[in-house]
């Protein structure tokens, strides 16, 4: 039996966490991240998003449940690379965004700018939980907040360079976003339009059009409308009816299409499950970074 990494089944982040409907979240968390005028300038000089509009997307999820799922030895790796990849990020803005000029220096291991990255991924993730599988308790919130500090430094980000409690975090956030340190740039509505216009054939517009329908409904208000992204109850009621198949589907999924896969592979590793005969004809679990050997 392996070791249980950074946190182990019996946390709030492994319960949390573990529920895949939170990668519907994906593109919220992704064009709220770029809508932070030095965090838009990164991956707008040091990423191919327009290219591979969710391939950052998909590399810092993966990093995140390695850390949340993987062996201690797997979860130190991934935060390792994590810093080493940040610190290859650096450079200066070329257009102006909120309270920062033209010319502003950035770097990507900046804690506060880290510090922005990571809460668009925990607010999601809540957010999500929240509306399809259902509240936690404040108990719960205060024990998923927790376990999310201590992946933050891992993150990068010191503890004390984090908000404090679940309502300090709630009151970080809200500020951000009413603040000029968010602002609308070229870069924020370009990788936008690359996330909900992506180069996929044109049999899958139709599930396009629901995850983009889900993201917009997702987003804060002043996003929606720095990005003239269309709104209104006519939209609301078609994500009302989407969001009720969500809810009355997920209760009656088994494990197996429920859980993300690095979950089910943590707990092959670890001995409380068995794998599954898909896993045994496939000889490993499709996953997204699941820190177990194939």
């Amino acid at each position: 039996m392996d070791d249980e990494g950074f946190f182990g089944p019996g946390s709030a982040i492994w319960r949390v966490n573990r529920e895949g409907v939170l990668l519907l979240g994906g593109g919220r968390a992704l064009i709220l991240q770029v809508a932070h005028p030095l965090v838009a300038a990164g991956v707008a000089e040091h990423s191919n998003y327009r290219e591979d509009p969710w391939g950052r997307l998909y590399r810092t999820l993966d990093t995140v449940l390695k850390m949340v799922f993987g062996s201690t030895a797997v979860a130190r790796a991934a935060g390792e690379r994590l810093a080493r990849v940040h610190s290859r990020i650096h450079g200066k803005t070329t257009e102006p965004g909120g309270r920062y000029p033209a010319g502003t220096v950035y770097e990507a291991s900046d804690p506060d700018l880290l510090m922005w990255v990571y809460a668009t991924l925990v607010d999601t993730a809540m957010v999500v939980h929240r509306r399809y599988v259902g509240p936690m308790s404040v108990a719960e919130e205060k024990r998923y907040y927790s376990d999310q500090m201590t992946l933050g430094e891992h993150f990068g980000i010191p503890r004390d360079r984090q908000p404090q409690t679940i309502d300090e975090f709630r009151d970080y956030f809200a500020s951000m976003l009413a603040s000029d340190r968010i602002g609308a740039t070229d870069a924020l509505r370009d990788v936008a339009d690359a996330t909900m216009n992506p180069p996929l054939p044109r049999v899958t517009k139709p599930l396009v059009g629901t995850l983009n329908l889900l993201t917009a409904g997702l987003l804060p208000d002043r996003i929606r409308a720095d990005l003239e992204i269309p709104w209104g109850p006519r939209r609301e009621r078609m994500l009302s009816a989407s969001d009720a198949v969500l809810r009355r589907t997920l209760p009656v999924l088994p494990s197996l299409l429920r859980d993300v896969p690095p979950a089910r592979s943590a707990e092959v590793r670890m001995g409380m499950r068995k794998k599954t005969p898909i896993l045994g004809r496939l000889g490993r679990e499709i996953r997204i970074g699941a820190g177990q050997p194939g």
